[in-house]
């Protein structure tokens, strides 16, 4: 059985589509997801659209699951829920997170993917990646009670990180 699905590619910067993509069947241990949402990060996409990735990060900016590479054509992306349609009986039917570029439908492991709990919104939980960001900058940071800190910017990160 053909499955098909649709991917947005960057083919240069400040241009990009849809591209038509097959899927490969599910082997063991791998789910079919169908997205239900994919969100772009306004930051670090916005430098990959742009073509704006130093030659010398482009091997730490790899997305899971990227295909192709720095300026384009790439197909990058990390925040996507979606359904899942194929895998395992306690994933099936399951609405899971999973870092995956923008796609419509796609064959990934498993354990590539995180159930998200019946009550969070899949609408919601496509933000997941961009709290982890905010997460890991503060431990990063390894503030201790007292210290004085300045966050620069009030996007999502920014907001989350200081919250």
């Amino acid at each position: 059985m053909a499955r098909s699905a649709s991917a947005f590619w960057i083919t240069g910067p400040g241009t990009g589509g849809i591209r038509p993509t097959e899927l490969p069947p599910p082997g063991p241990g791998e789910v079919v997801v169908r997205t239900r949402y994919s969100a772009v990060s306004r930051g670090t996409e916005a430098l990959v659209w742009r073509g704006g990735v130093p030659e010398s990060q482009h091997r730490a900016m790899r997305a899971p699951f990227q295909e192709g590479g720095f300026p384009g054509p790439v197909k990058y992306g990390y925040l996507n829920v979606g359904r899942v349609e194929e895998g395992p009986p306690e994933l099936l039917g399951r609405t899971v997170f999973c870092l995956y570029p923008h796609q419509t439908r796609y064959t990934v492991p498993a354990d590539a993917v995180t159930p998200v709990p019946e009550d969070v919104p899949a609408r919601r939980a496509v933000l997941a990646g961009t709290l982890e960001t905010a997460v890991n900058a503060v431990w990063d940071a390894a503030p201790l009670v007292g210290d004085r800190i300045a966050v620069v910017g009030g996007g999502m990160v920014g907001c989350a990180a200081a919250g």
